[in-house]
């Protein structure tokens, strides 16, 4: 069975993302390791990290990893922004090393007026810079698929492998991949043929081994709307059967997916627990 979570809430203190997540009953946990509508980071205390990891730990929850703030766009040209934006990715990943995790998903920015293979040049070189300012540090940069909204990059499944290719350390690289995101972006995912043919794709371009973890999520819009919106899973344009061939398919039997669906409660059920048995019954394959 694939490992199966949800982005949660920081609030309170980490620890409390990892115990909540266990209450749930899932099996590895996204967090924002800083406010992500803010630039200042408090810095962790050593209370913080050995909390957050003895809960991680306690609860055996695995493959867990960060979302990097949205307020970081490695695609600026703007000199004074493009270093606030490679300054605060230093600071992403220092905090996921230092809490344990594998990963931190980032989104990789828009091009605006510049032409978009320009745009992609800033992001290899934001990430390089990055990595260099980050020696020796185990946790990778996961590129996220968007939607396709604006002028921001990694829409295609090829911009992403070309940051990647480009890249000077792409061992330090993977992606994330949304289902929402990449339905949106134009690729089929509700019928076999659209979903073999999606990774078909997927594995000619940036490799099906390059995928670090998925975030599941219905869309409110349908295919090729390039707009992120996301819907309780089932419940949007895809439907279950796309998440049943995700869940089933063995190439991604150890890829940890992590919904990021609102947090409410629905005829005195928590959203989130219904996501995940919701996912759980679609998994048909041991």
């Amino acid at each position: 069975m694939p490992l199966l979570g949800a982005h949660m809430s920081i609030a309170g203190g980490y620890y409390r993302a990892a115990d909540e997540a266990a209450r749930l009953g899932m099996d590895t946990v996204q967090i924002f390791t800083k406010s992500n509508a803010q630039w200042v980071a408090k810095p962790l205390s050593d209370d913080d990290v050995r909390l957050f990891r003895e809960a991680v730990e306690r609860h055996n929850l695995r493959r867990n990893c960060s979302h990097a703030s949205y307020l970081i766009n490695p695609a600026t040209e703007e000199p004074e922004k493009r270093e606030r934006a490679i300054a605060a990715l230093v600071v992403e990943l220092e905090r996921a090393e230092a809490f344990g995790l594998d990963g931190v998903v980032l989104h990789p920015g828009a091009h605006k007026d510049a032409p978009r293979e320009v745009g992609l040049d800033r992001v290899v070189a934001a990430i390089d810079e990055t990595h260099r300012r980050t020696p020796g540090l185990r946790v990778q940069i996961y590129l996220e698929a968007m939607a396709g909204q604006g002028t921001c990059l990694g829409h295609r499944f090829e911009e992403l492998a070309a940051m990647i290719d480009r890249a000077g350390d792409p061992d330090r690289l993977g992606v994330c991949l949304d289902t929402c995101h990449i339905f949106a972006a134009g690729y089929e995912l509700t019928t076999q043929s659209g979903y073999d043919e999606t990774m078909r794709q997927l594995d000619e371009t940036i490799g099906i081994g390059r995928v670090r973890v998925f975030h599941l999520n219905d869309s409110k819009h349908p295919i090729g709307s390039r707009r992120d919106r996301h819907e309780h899973i089932g419940e949007g344009h895809l439907g279950d059967e796309p998440f049943r061939r995700l869940l089933n398919d063995p190439r991604f039997a150890t890829v940890p997916m992590v919904f990021e669906t609102k947090k409410e409660i629905r005829d005195g059920e928590e959203m989130d627990a219904v996501n995940l048995a919701r996912l759980r019954s679609l998994k048909t394959l041991s």
